[in-house]
């Protein structure tokens, strides 16, 4: 369980112009985060643009990450979909060695009712062969999971551990914080949000500035975790217009024109995402040089 606490990052998916996965880049930003005090790595989540990488590609990144960090810091691996079946075959076929964990989303499109998220992730606990963060972000799915839900998988589930809540809602992080039970693991997926969330009792976050950023970031969360809450506001402030900036657009062409300016990776996403404006990138400059 300590393996999830902390700074996790949502890794992007590094692009060529030819919109061809750029593996050295991404080589390049998992050893920079490594190096600069993240805790674990997120793979193939929603900043890695999952939804238009192929089944090869995402074999290939999850084999690249996995030689990259060479045993460093525990790996959580992205399966989700609105499609119970298809995620229960990709969990049986995936090979799970070295991940400590899987990230599933609640079901997106279908808008399903509160039993139909519990029924799904049943289905899923009960073929899992490693722990589950459950991942509420109903600012993408068009369906809240509800705490009572939540709370209701962790309790019946063993090895559901974590939701990474991400509905940018503070009663909803609260109402988690309130009722959950000991050892279950309330995660951030807001950037804007995660200190608070951090002093209030959750465990950490899954960030997307954080990749670009991850020396000030981390360091943020290991003082909110340490309940220095006049230090880390101070970090907090330092990022918050960066914060603001890479989701003012869309994600990740926000973090991946940052990640451009650190010359970590070029700024390309996949159609039907578009790169950040001209005016975005030129206020992602101006952040970083002043830094």
């Amino acid at each position: 369980m300590n393996e999830l606490v902390g700074t996790g990052v949502a890794l992007v998916t590094p692009f060529n112009s030819d919109l061809s996965v750029d593996y050295k880049a991404l080589a390049n930003i998992v050893n920079y985060n490594i190096e600069n005090g993240i805790d674990y790595l997120v793979i193939s989540g929603t900043t890695g643009e999952s939804v238009t990488i192929t089944k090869q590609e995402k074999q290939k990144i999850i084999k690249t990450i996995k030689e990259v960090n060479d045993g460093r810091l525990p790996l959580v691996l992205g399966i989700g979909g609105n499609n119970t079946a298809t995620i229960i075959e990709e969990i049986k076929t995936t090979d799970l060695s070295e991940i400590t964990a899987i990230l599933s989303v609640s079901p997106y499109y279908s808008k399903p009712t509160q039993e139909g998220i519990y029924q799904h992730f049943k289905a899923i606990a009960q073929v899992s062969p490693v722990q589950i963060i459950l991942y509420n972000v109903p600012g993408r799915t068009s369906a809240n999971m509800l705490p009572e839900t939540t709370l209701r998988l962790a309790k019946d589930f063993k090895n559901i551990v974590a939701v990474k809540e991400a509905g940018n809602n503070v009663a909803q992080y609260l109402q988690l914080l309130k009722n959950k039970s000991e050892d279950f693991l309330i995660i951030s997926g807001d950037d804007d949000l995660a200190l608070g969330v951090v002093l209030a009792g959750g465990a950490g976050v899954i960030s997307v500035i954080g990749q670009a950023l991850p020396k000030e970031f981390s360091k943020m969360i290991r003082l909110g975790l340490g309940g220095k809450a006049k230090e880390a506001y101070r970090l907090h402030f330092k990022l918050m217009d960066v914060t603001s900036y890479i989701f003012s657009e869309n994600n990740p062409a926000g973090i991946k024109a940052v990640l451009q300016q650190l010359n970590l990776c070029e700024d390309t996403v996949r159609l039907p995402l578009v790169k950040a404006s001209d005016t975005l990138k030129a206020k992602i400059k101006n952040y970083i040089e002043h830094l």
